[in-house]
């Protein structure tokens, strides 16, 4: 005799696995960067235009709100490109077994937390 199937799904009962939780973030990651193109554009123009609007950059940089968002769009940036590089590894048929795939995966997350901590010490 079967168990009857659960009335709702809680998602805070779900155990994800890591490979699962880099590929999820993998998908939020490129959808965070393709919504801030534009703001990365304006950030972009500002350095170019003129020595006066790259010390307006500079400026706008500097504050602690424009800080902590271009610390998240680099996370973002950086996790998206190391889980892309895996996932075409593992396209290849790289890493494709059950170690590999799970160390890969905490490879990636923590390769990312690791350049993202470095990039905001720079900046910061």
């Amino acid at each position: 005799m079967s168990r009857p199937r659960p009335i709702y799904l809680n998602l805070l009962q779900i155990r994800l696995p890591v490979p699962g939780l880099v590929s999820i973030l993998h998908r939020v990651s490129g959808a965070v960067l393709f919504l801030f193109i534009p703001f990365l554009l304006v950030l972009l123009e500002l350095t170019l235009e003129s020595p006066g609007s790259f010390l307006r950059f500079k400026s706008v940089l500097s504050h602690w709100a424009v800080k902590l968002l271009v610390t998240g769009l680099v996370w973002a940036y950086l996790h998206h490109l190391l889980a892309g590089i895996r996932h075409l590894a593992l396209d290849l048929d790289y890493g494709t077994e059950l170690a590999a795939a799970r160390a890969s995966s905490k490879a990636v997350l923590v390769t990312g937390i690791v350049l993202t901590v470095i990039f905001a010490v720079a900046i910061w």
